[in-house]
């Protein structure tokens, strides 16, 4: 099934490129933002992977280590088709010898000790350097402009296509979820972070399209930046109005649950069966960072992105990114 293409906040894009030509292209380098304690019951791994998924990462660490798949741990889903460097836990049952993994494109870049398993989303960031390869690189001046503008006001903070599965399969699993079909417990999840998660994309994109994705209005919940906390917002003065141009909060909007309002029926029914709590997530990606390398072949991003952000909102406000063949 095909994603609807969303409104982009910056106009088109300024140019068109191959992504991923090599998994060097994409490099992916996830950051804790916490100290491991260097000791404890749980191996602390720091895992560089090429062309490997994560979970299949974790399941040979498993069986490396003689303990279940379900006792690794990992804070999050990484690209397959990358570079990637992310942490993992393994329980020290067996203390087995890292050294020795044979796993292909996997390397053990660092070995910690930590008293508790990584649960998802225990990471602060992830940072990219992508590089996009071009036959026609963009005009300076635009692109230039276009770079400081995303610096200065972010980007609208889409749920990325990977949510939703190759060629969007998963919304095919939301419908079969909301029309009463019983599905695998992951697979159950899957619909409904799908359903959620489209729900939230459709909100975004008309706020886009009404040019107020990056400013607060009465009766929106407005998000800390940081801590991700929320509040409502009655009526917008000036003190909110400077806190939201200087970054500080950002609007948001809903992923719903169970008692939302989304407009489906069936899938409203079906989250309001699932008991699943509604939620709220930024309409605005800061990308305070960005900085780009301009050559003839090719353009070089680099930027950080906080957990649950996707380097894909960002690419689309700049580059027409094909997938290579």
């Amino acid at each position: 099934m095909s994603l609807p293409d969303r409104a982009r906040a910056f106009g088109g894009p300024l140019f068109t490129a191959a992504i991923r030509a090599q998994p060097e292209d994409f490099v992916v380098v996830e950051e804790l933002g916490w100290d491991v304690a260097d000791d404890g019951e749980h191996d602390f791994l720091r895992i560089e992977k090429t062309g490997a998924n994560t979970e299949w990462v974790a399941r040979q660490l498993a069986k490396h280590a003689g303990v279940p798949s379900r006792d690794i741990g990992y804070a999050g889903l990484k690209d397959r088709r990358a570079v990637t460097r992310q942490w993992y836990s393994v329980p020290r049952r067996h203390l087995p010898d890292w050294s020795s993994l044979n796993a292909d494109g996997v390397r053990v870049v660092d070995v910690r000790r930590h008293n508790r398993k990584l649960r998802r989303g225990a990471h602060r960031a992830n940072s990219f350097r992508i590089r996009l390869r071009t036959d026609v690189p963009p005009d300076m001046k635009e692109f230039e402009a276009r770079i400081d503008l995303i610096r200065r006001q972010g980007v609208p903070n889409y749920f990325g296509e990977q949510r939703f599965g190759r060629d969007g399969g998963n919304l095919a699993l939301a419908d079969e979820w909301a029309s009463g079909a019983r599905l695998p417990r992951h697979k159950r999840s899957i619909a409904i972070s799908t359903v959620r998660s489209l729900c939230f994309n459709e909100y975004l994109h008309a706020r886009v399209e009404a040019h107020t994705w990056d400013r607060l209005l009465p009766g929106d919940k407005a998000n800390l930046a940081g801590s991700g906390s929320v509040f409502d917002v009655i009526d917008v003065d000036d003190d909110l109005e400077r806190r939201c141009r200087e970054m500080d909060i950002h609007p948001a909007g809903e992923l719903p649950g169970g008692g939302s309002d989304i407009g489906s029926t069936r899938w409203q029914e079906a989250l309001d069966g699932a008991r699943v709590e509604p939620g709220w997530r930024s309409l605005r990606l800061a990308v305070p960072d960005l900085d780009a390398l301009v050559e003839s072949d090719a353009v070089t991003l680099t930027f950080s992105l906080g957990r649950g952000a996707f380097a894909t909102s960002v690419l689309r406000e700049i580059v027409d990114a094909s997938q290579p063949v």
